[in-house]
């Protein structure tokens, strides 16, 4: 009879230990809490991101000649980030169109015998595709020099440069990094309960924390999609206002007053 009591006793207390103690299954440990408890309180963490950001890599094997900008600087969209040496690839483009200049004279010269019945179909047709190869010869040496010069996809800053002067560097090699900070977006993660009163232009203020100042800021968008897992939304803000001071990378907690 005792070991029957004992045996519902420690039963018991693995359910109240179960129902109070233990994470929901799916989450992990302390994940849960701090996606909960923001929500009761009004805060949210969030993370600051540039509006774009991009790595180039090189497009075709040569030496990096020139490197204008250092880690840091400032730049305008266009502007030549990265220039390797070019000769090779301009003396193969001089090549193709040298080449590209018989194949056609071949083919008018052809098409002019053609009319007089002093060419056969099968030659005509044979220059008017060679030259069509050789026209295809030049687009692809001047992809091959344009590849030479690196441009600025959009205007912003050198977050990092992975290659030096005079390095010799191949197809695909990581060249530099780039991030455009014209305007900074807040990342938020949500839980997906808030979309009963969340809306787009939605006010909130965000405290950075390098800075230790709060800032004003609002609902730019809301995700598409709510993450069946963790039952939370992407939500992506911005500042009234472009803070000087803040950087993309910063972190802080934002406020929403519901």
């Amino acid at each position: 009879m005792r070991y029957r009591w004992r045996s519902r006793g420690v039963v018991l207390l693995s359910l109240i230990a179960i129902a109070v103690g233990v994470p929901s299954a799916g989450w992990p440990r302390g994940e849960r809490a701090a996606q909960i408890l923001p929500l009761q309180a009004g805060l949210v963490r969030g993370i600051v991101k540039p509006a774009a950001q991009a790595v180039l890599h090189a497009q075709v094997q040569g030496r990096i000649s020139e490197l204008p900008y250092k880690e840091g600087q400032r730049f305008k969209k266009g502007q030549m980030l990265v220039q390797l040496d070019c000769d090779k690839y301009r003396a193969e483009l001089a090549v193709a169109v040298a080449e590209h200049e018989v194949k056609d004279k071949m083919y008018r010269n052809n098409l002019e015998l053609g009319k007089l019945n002093a060419v056969s179909k099968v030659d005509l047709e044979t220059s008017e595709a060679e030259v069509k190869k050789a026209l295809a010869a030049i687009q692809v040496a001047e992809v091959n020099v344009k590849g030479c010069q690196l441009t600025a996809p959009f205007g912003g800053r050198v977050v990092s440069i992975m290659v030096n002067e005079h390095e010799n560097v191949f197809p695909n090699d990581k060249l530099i990094s780039l991030l455009d900070d014209s305007s900074l977006e807040i990342e938020l993660v949500l839980p997906s309960s808030s979309l009963s009163w969340l809306k787009r232009r939605s006010p909130f203020t965000f405290v950075v924390d390098e800075t230790r100042r709060s800032y004003p800021a609002l609902v730019k968008e809301i995700g598409a999609e709510v993450d069946v897992a963790s039952q939370t939304i992407k939500v992506m803000g911005m500042f009234e206002k472009l803070p000087q001071e803040v950087l993309a990378g910063m972190s802080g907690t934002a406020q929403f007053v519901k």
